[in-house]
C-alpha cells in the first residue's frame, strides 16, 4: 500500500481510504448498507491488514451510528490510524442542529469525539458549504478546535472553486488554520472536478480525497448494456428508471474497463479505482464495502498499475464536454 502526504502537511495516509458509510443502516443511509458491529470489526481488520491507515466517516452517516461502530472497530488501533469525520448536516430537530455556525461545529465536534471514543480527530471536514453562516465564523471555530487539541487538521467537502479559494484567503488573512484537503466526487463518469478544483488544489498544495469512485456501484461491472439492473443494488432502487448520468456513456466506460481489467487479470471495479490512483493530485481514494468479498476485491486494486496508454484511452473516452471559460482557456493557454 502506497502512502502519500496529506496536502502540505507532515502526515501520511494510505492511497486507499476506508469509508464507513455502509456502517449502521439507520435512516436514509439504510439503502447504502447495514453493516453491523461484528461485520464492521472484520472489515476494518481486513483494511488494516492490507495497509490502510486512513478511515473516513461523518456524523450524519446512519444518524451517528456509523461513527460509533467505526470507533469501536478501530479499538486499540486508533493511535495508528488517521481518522476523518465531518460536520454540517442536520443532527437534530432544533434550529441550530445544522449548518456551520460556531455553535453547531463545537457541539458537533464534541458529539463526534464521544461517538468515536477518542479525544482527538485527525481530519475534521466541513461536509459542504453553508451559504448562511459567514465563512469567518466557521473558520474561526475550526481554528479554535485545532488550538484546543480536539482537531489536528481541517478539510472541506463539496465546495465550489470560489468558495474554497475564499476560505483559504480568509484563513491566510487572519493566520487561522487552513483547509488541507478537499473531499470530492470524482469518477470516470464524473470528471467535472478537473475543470477548476483539481488545478486549484494543485496550486494551493491541497490533498484530494475521492468519494464515490465507482459511481454508486455502476462502475463495478454489475450493470451492463441491455440487461436488467441487479436486484438489491443502490442504483436499482432509484425512484426514476433513468440513472443520474448518461447511461450510454456509462456502458461504454464499463466495456472499456472490462477490456483493460482483463489485460491485467483484474475486475471492472479494480480498473475504475486504478485509473483514479493514476490521476494527478489524488491523495487517496475512498472505498466502502457492504461485504467482505467487495472489500477484498477493492483492496486488490493496488496489486497492479494501469499503463499511461490505458489511462489515455479512458481519458479520451470520458472527456467532459468543454464549457466556458475552460474551453476558451484551453485554446489560449498563454492568452496570446
Amino acid at each position: 500500500m502506497k502512502i502519500h502526504f496529506l496536502g502540505k502537511t507532515g502526515i501520511k495516509v494510505s492511497e486507499l481510504c476506508f469509508g464507513t458509510m455502509t456502517f449502521g443502516g439507520r435512516g436514509r443511509h439504510k439503502i447504502i448498507g447495514e453493516v453491523d458491529q461484528k461485520e464492521a470489526d472484520t472489515l476494518v481488520g481486513m483494511a488494516l491488514d492490507a495497509g490502510i491507515n486512513f478511515f473516513d466517516t461523518a456524523d450524519v452517516y446512519s444518524e451517528g451510528l456509523s461513527e460509533e461502530i467505526c470507533g469501536k472497530a478501530l479499538g486499540t488501533q486508533r493511535k495508528n490510524i488517521i481518522l476523518a469525520t465531518k460536520v454540517r448536516a442536520r443532527m437534530g430537530p432544533g434550529p441550530n442542529d445544522v449548518g456551520l455556525s460556531r455553535h453547531h461545529i463545537l457541539e458537533g465536534c464534541n458529539a463526534s469525539l464521544k461517538r468515536l471514543g477518542t479525544d482527538y480527530i485527525d481530519l475534521y471536514q466541513v461536509h459542504s458549504f453553508d451559504p448562511i453562516t459567514p465563512l469567518e465564523e466557521t473558520l474561526r471555530a475550526l481554528d479554535d478546535l485545532v488550538r484546543q487539541g480536539k482537531v489536528r487538521y481541517i478539510g472541506c467537502s463539496n465546495f465550489a472553486g470560489w468558495q474554497l479559494m475564499k476560505a483559504l484567503s480568509i484563513s491566510e488573512r487572519y493566520g487561522w488554520e487552513k483547509f488541507v484537503s478537499l473531499q470530492a466526487l470524482y469518477s470516470l463518469i464524473a470528471r467535472e472536478l478537473e475543470n477548476e478544483l483539481v488545478p486549484l488544489c494543485l496550486d494551493q498544495g491541497m490533498g484530494i480525497l475521492v468519494y464515490s469512485p465507482l459511481s454508486g456501484g455502476f462502475l463495478t461491472g454489475k450493470y451492463r448494456r441491455g440487461q436488467p439492473r441487479p436486484e438489491g443494488t443502490r442504483l436499482s432502487q432509484t425512484e426514476s428508471n433513468s440513472l443520474p448520468f448518461d447511461e450510454e456513456k456509462g456502458f461504454n466506460v464499463v466495456e472499456q474497463l472490462d477490456r483493460i481489467g482483463k489485460e491485467h487479470n483484474a475486475t471492472v471495479a479494480q480498473a475504475a479505482l486504478n485509473y483514479l490512483l493514476r490521476k494527478q493530485g489524488i491523495t487517496s481514494v475512498i472505498i466502502g464495502a457492504r461485504t467482505r468479498e467487495q472489500l477484498a476485491e477493492n483492496l486488490r486494486t493496488i496489486d497492479w498499475e494501469m499503463t499511461p496508454a490505458e489511462v489515455t484511452r479512458l481519458d479520451e473516452l470520458t472527456q467532459p464536454i468543454p464549457i466556458y471559460p475552460y474551453a476558451f482557456l484551453a485554446r489560449n493557454p498563454h492568452g496570446r
